[in-house]
């Protein structure tokens, strides 16, 4: 398939555009611009003025802030057919956060003003984008619980769970086989995932280890057992 085909399907899958037929696709790609990053270029960096909002074709991007202290903390990561930075495109303030890449990505970029006129034009875009915003919403707040509300064990034991749901809910087992999932992220990536450092995160490793709940090759985490794994994440610690 050549690029623009390409790019047509990857919109096809994006929530945003879902339900647009092909002829309404191809008169969107018209303000679109294809943009290529390396592994670890800035995207755009917080307090810069929105230029437009973004559609992953291919690639991983990282949106995040830094502390004072220079201290990492990874808001969401958005992979293929995922889009990001619309609220800013959408009331032309400035970025409310960094963006950049895990790895080589290809991007869609579409224009603030290009885009404006898309909604006007293409109202289901409007009402696709309402639904794409309380997905956002809902995962800020879940950041926002976790950091609250757990110790970074029990983070790393969610995430642990969302890698086993994110690529292994479609494998069939018995209740009793061990699963295995691979960490995506580097040691540094994961601790500014949960809101730690990578020492502290080293050590949360150690604990569940310890207790019997995974064992460690590597990248490879074997969830020895799931269902303490599971109720350890759901704890919340008693409040004094």
């Amino acid at each position: 398939m050549d690029n623009k085909t390409l790019t047509i399907h990857c919109l096809q899958n994006t929530l945003l555009f879902a339900g647009l037929s092909e002829e309404q696709l191809t008169t969107i790609l018209v303000v679109a611009q294809r943009q290529i990053f390396q592994k670890g270029d800035f995207i755009f960096k917080q307090k810069e003025m929105s230029r437009g909002f973004f559609i992953v074709k291919s690639g991983r991007v990282k949106v995040f802030n830094v502390s004072a202290t220079g201290k990492e903390q990874i808001l969401n990561i958005f992979e293929s057919g995922e889009n990001f930075a619309e609220v800013a495109a959408l009331d032309g303030k400035p970025f409310p956060a960094s963006a950049a890449t895990l790895e080589p990505t290809e991007l869609i970029f579409f224009p603030r003003q290009g885009f404006l006129q898309l909604l006007h034009h293409h109202p289901d875009i409007a009402i696709n984008m309402l639904i794409g915003l309380s997905r956002h919403l809902r995962h800020l707040t879940s950041v926002i619980e976790e950091l609250s509300f757990k110790d970074v064990p029990q983070r790393l034991a969610t995430y642990l769970l969302k890698l086993k749901d994110a690529h292994l809910e479609n494998l069939s087992r018995s209740d009793e086989s061990p699963i295995i999932v691979t960490l995506d992220l580097s040691k540094t990536e994961l601790a500014a995932m949960l809101g730690t450092i990578p020492a502290t995160l080293s050590r949360a490793f150690y604990a569940l280890k310890s207790d019997g709940l995974i064992t460690i090759n590597g990248s490879q985490i074997e969830l020895i057992d799931y269902h303490r794994l599971q109720a350890l994440s759901q704890k919340f610690p008693m409040q004094s």
